[in-house]
């Protein structure tokens, strides 16, 4: 098939025009278009031009040579992924894959696919059993530090907005998505421009991506910490689980989330090579999402065909430091995000609905690593950014009052108003509660000066971003992590440890559920490629 760009259709005209709109863009006859399938639609809102759908498609036509001839810039659609083929390879040990985010649960999903009989140990909980600690902790219970939103059956990308967005071009997605859709994913994120899941919807989609595993002869168990690994000189042999039961393995892949400090700092005693990163701080903020629409979509805001409005912002303030908004969701909530005692994380989540009052965003400001002191002495400390996070939070913990209650602010008086709204609006939605409080007795200064630059400009790009009774709540800190485990670009292991695999977001190479899974994959490809030299 040939795949044609700039298709658009008005807000009031149906699909079924499309495929006149293809034949007028190719100059062809009626006859001559055989077939087409929509590859992508987005939605073109830009000021000050009429709202369009846009679709990438891809055509059969009669006479494909001729047109690709008449027309330069057209390209053959790239090959379809081809299947995953068993090994028959004899005596190969199990690979363990440490985490079941969407890293570890792809790499595992492949590894399962080709005959390798994954073994997965994951620290958290089963989805089933995770959800009812998280509704117990946001009701105003105890946390459960093994089983929350960073830890448990599909990782911390379980209680978001299920965003499936990548700047990646790699071919890999069209696997990743195929497989949410067999998961039970609706069909439209193989199209959509920026598909979402929903947490709702993620929650069985992992628990059948989990069952596809088991059914292929994988393992997939829970309340598995890895506390240490089994080492003969460089090389991995073996793990060990809940500091007692080793399991013999000469491959590791550590998909451990951005939230698993102890476990980095383990791997640091035992010398596996890794260094600080950049990472970015903050707080989210909310608004109504019915404002979001208006600006957005104008006198076609709540079409059923636009659904919730998103956004995306970028800034950068007098200091040269970059501000930017981050995981926007649209109809979404702000959530308790905690997996340590005494600190308070915020995130945000939607369900596939998007249908609450408010959309929330993350206002994230980069650090670096010189930022938190990462080379303090002239000594690189990998484990720096770590501490910064952890003070943020736990400054956000006392200030909330110690019962995880979240700080929160008017964005009017966090820009120092005379006189903001009296009667405001908009409520949070954080729960167990709230405390309202000044945000700069817990933000770095150089992050409070930075947001309050950037508000008012992003309030010239949406007309009332910056209005007094938006809330702000603190502090969103794990946006990504902190540390990179050090890997070869080639083989993927460990540049200190053969046979360990770092990969994912808690390892540095990916930053959501997509490039996460994608990661994953190209994992278990390098342990097959391997496997079959």
């Amino acid at each position: 098939m040939i795949r044609v760009h700039d298709i658009a259709l008005k807000i009031t005209e149906s699909n079924d025009k499309l495929f006149f709109k293809i034949c007028e863009k190719l100059k062809i006859g009626k006859n001559e278009l055989l077939d087409y399938e929509v590859y992508r639609e987005s939605i073109d809102a830009r000021k000050g031009k009429p709202l369009r759908l846009v679709y990438t498609v891809d055509v059969r036509v009669k006479n494909e040579k001729k047109l690709l001839k008449q027309f330069p810039t057209l390209k053959v659609t790239p090959p379809a992924l081809q299947e995953i083929q068993p090994i028959t390879a004899d005596q190969v040990t199990r690979p363990v894959v440490v985490g079941f985010g969407p890293a570890g649960m792809f790499c595992a999903l492949y590894l399962a696919q080709a005959g390798l009989k994954p073994i997965v140990l994951e620290r958290g909980k089963s989805v089933d059993e995770r959800q009812i600690d998280v509704e117990q902790f946001w009701a105003g219970g105890s946390l459960n530090e093994e089983s929350n939103v960073q830890f448990g059956e599909g990782g911390a990308g379980t209680f978001s907005d299920g965003k499936l967005t990548s700047r990646s071009k790699d071919q890999r997605i069209e696997r990743v998505m195929q497989t949410f859709v067999k998961a039970g994913a609706p069909e439209e994120i193989l199209w959509t421009k920026k598909p979402h899941l929903g947490t709702d919807r993620l929650r069985d989609i992992v628990r059948k991506i989990r069952q596809e595993i088991e059914s292929l002869g994988g393992s997939v168990r829970f309340q598995q910490r890895v506390t240490d690994l089994v080492l003969e000189g460089n090389q991995v042999v073996g793990v060990v689980v809940n500091q007692c039961e080793i399991i013999s393995t000469n491959r590791v892949c550590m998909a451990i989330g951005h939230s698993a400090r102890d476990t980095f700092v383990w791997l640091h005693e035992k010398g596996i090579q890794m260094e600080a990163k950049s990472i970015a701080v903050g707080v989210r903020i909310e608004h109504p999402q019915g404002m979001i629409d208006q600006n957005q979509y104008g006198e076609h805001a709540g079409h059923p065909r636009l659904g919730a409005a998103s956004y995306a912002l970028r800034f950068t303030d007098s200091t040269g430091r970059g501000v930017y908004s981050f995981c926007m969701c649209p109809g979404g909530e702000v959530v308790a995000a905690a997996s340590e005692p005494g600190g308070v994380v915020v995130n945000g989540m939607s369900e596939y609905a998007r249908d609450k009052e408010n959309a929330n965003s993350a206002l994230l400001v980069q650090v670096n690593p010189e930022d938190y002191g990462a080379a303090d002495s002239g000594v690189l400390n990998p484990l720096a950014g770590i501490a910064f996070q952890r003070d943020l939070e736990q400054k956000a913990f006392r200030l909330g009052g110690e019962n995880y209650a979240a700080p929160v602010q008017r964005v009017g008086s966090f820009l120092g108003e005379k006189n903001p709204e009296s009667r405001p609006k908009i409520s949070a939605s954080y729960r167990p509660a709230v405390t309202w409080t000044e945000l700069d007795k817990i933000l770095p200064g150089f992050v409070v000066s930075a947001l309050q630059e950037a508000i008012p400009y992003f309030g010239r790009k949406i007309k009332g971003f910056d209005r007094a009774d938006a809330v702000l709540t603190a502090v969103e800190s794990r946006s990504s992590s902190p540390v990179r485990l050090v890997r070869d670009p080639d083989s993927l292991e460990s540049i200190s440890h053969g046979g360990l695999y770092p990969i994912g977001e808690g390892a540095g190479y990916a930053g959501g559920i997509t490039s996460s899974a994608i990661d994953g994959i190209r994992c278990a490809e390098k342990i097959v490629e391997k496997i079959q030299a």
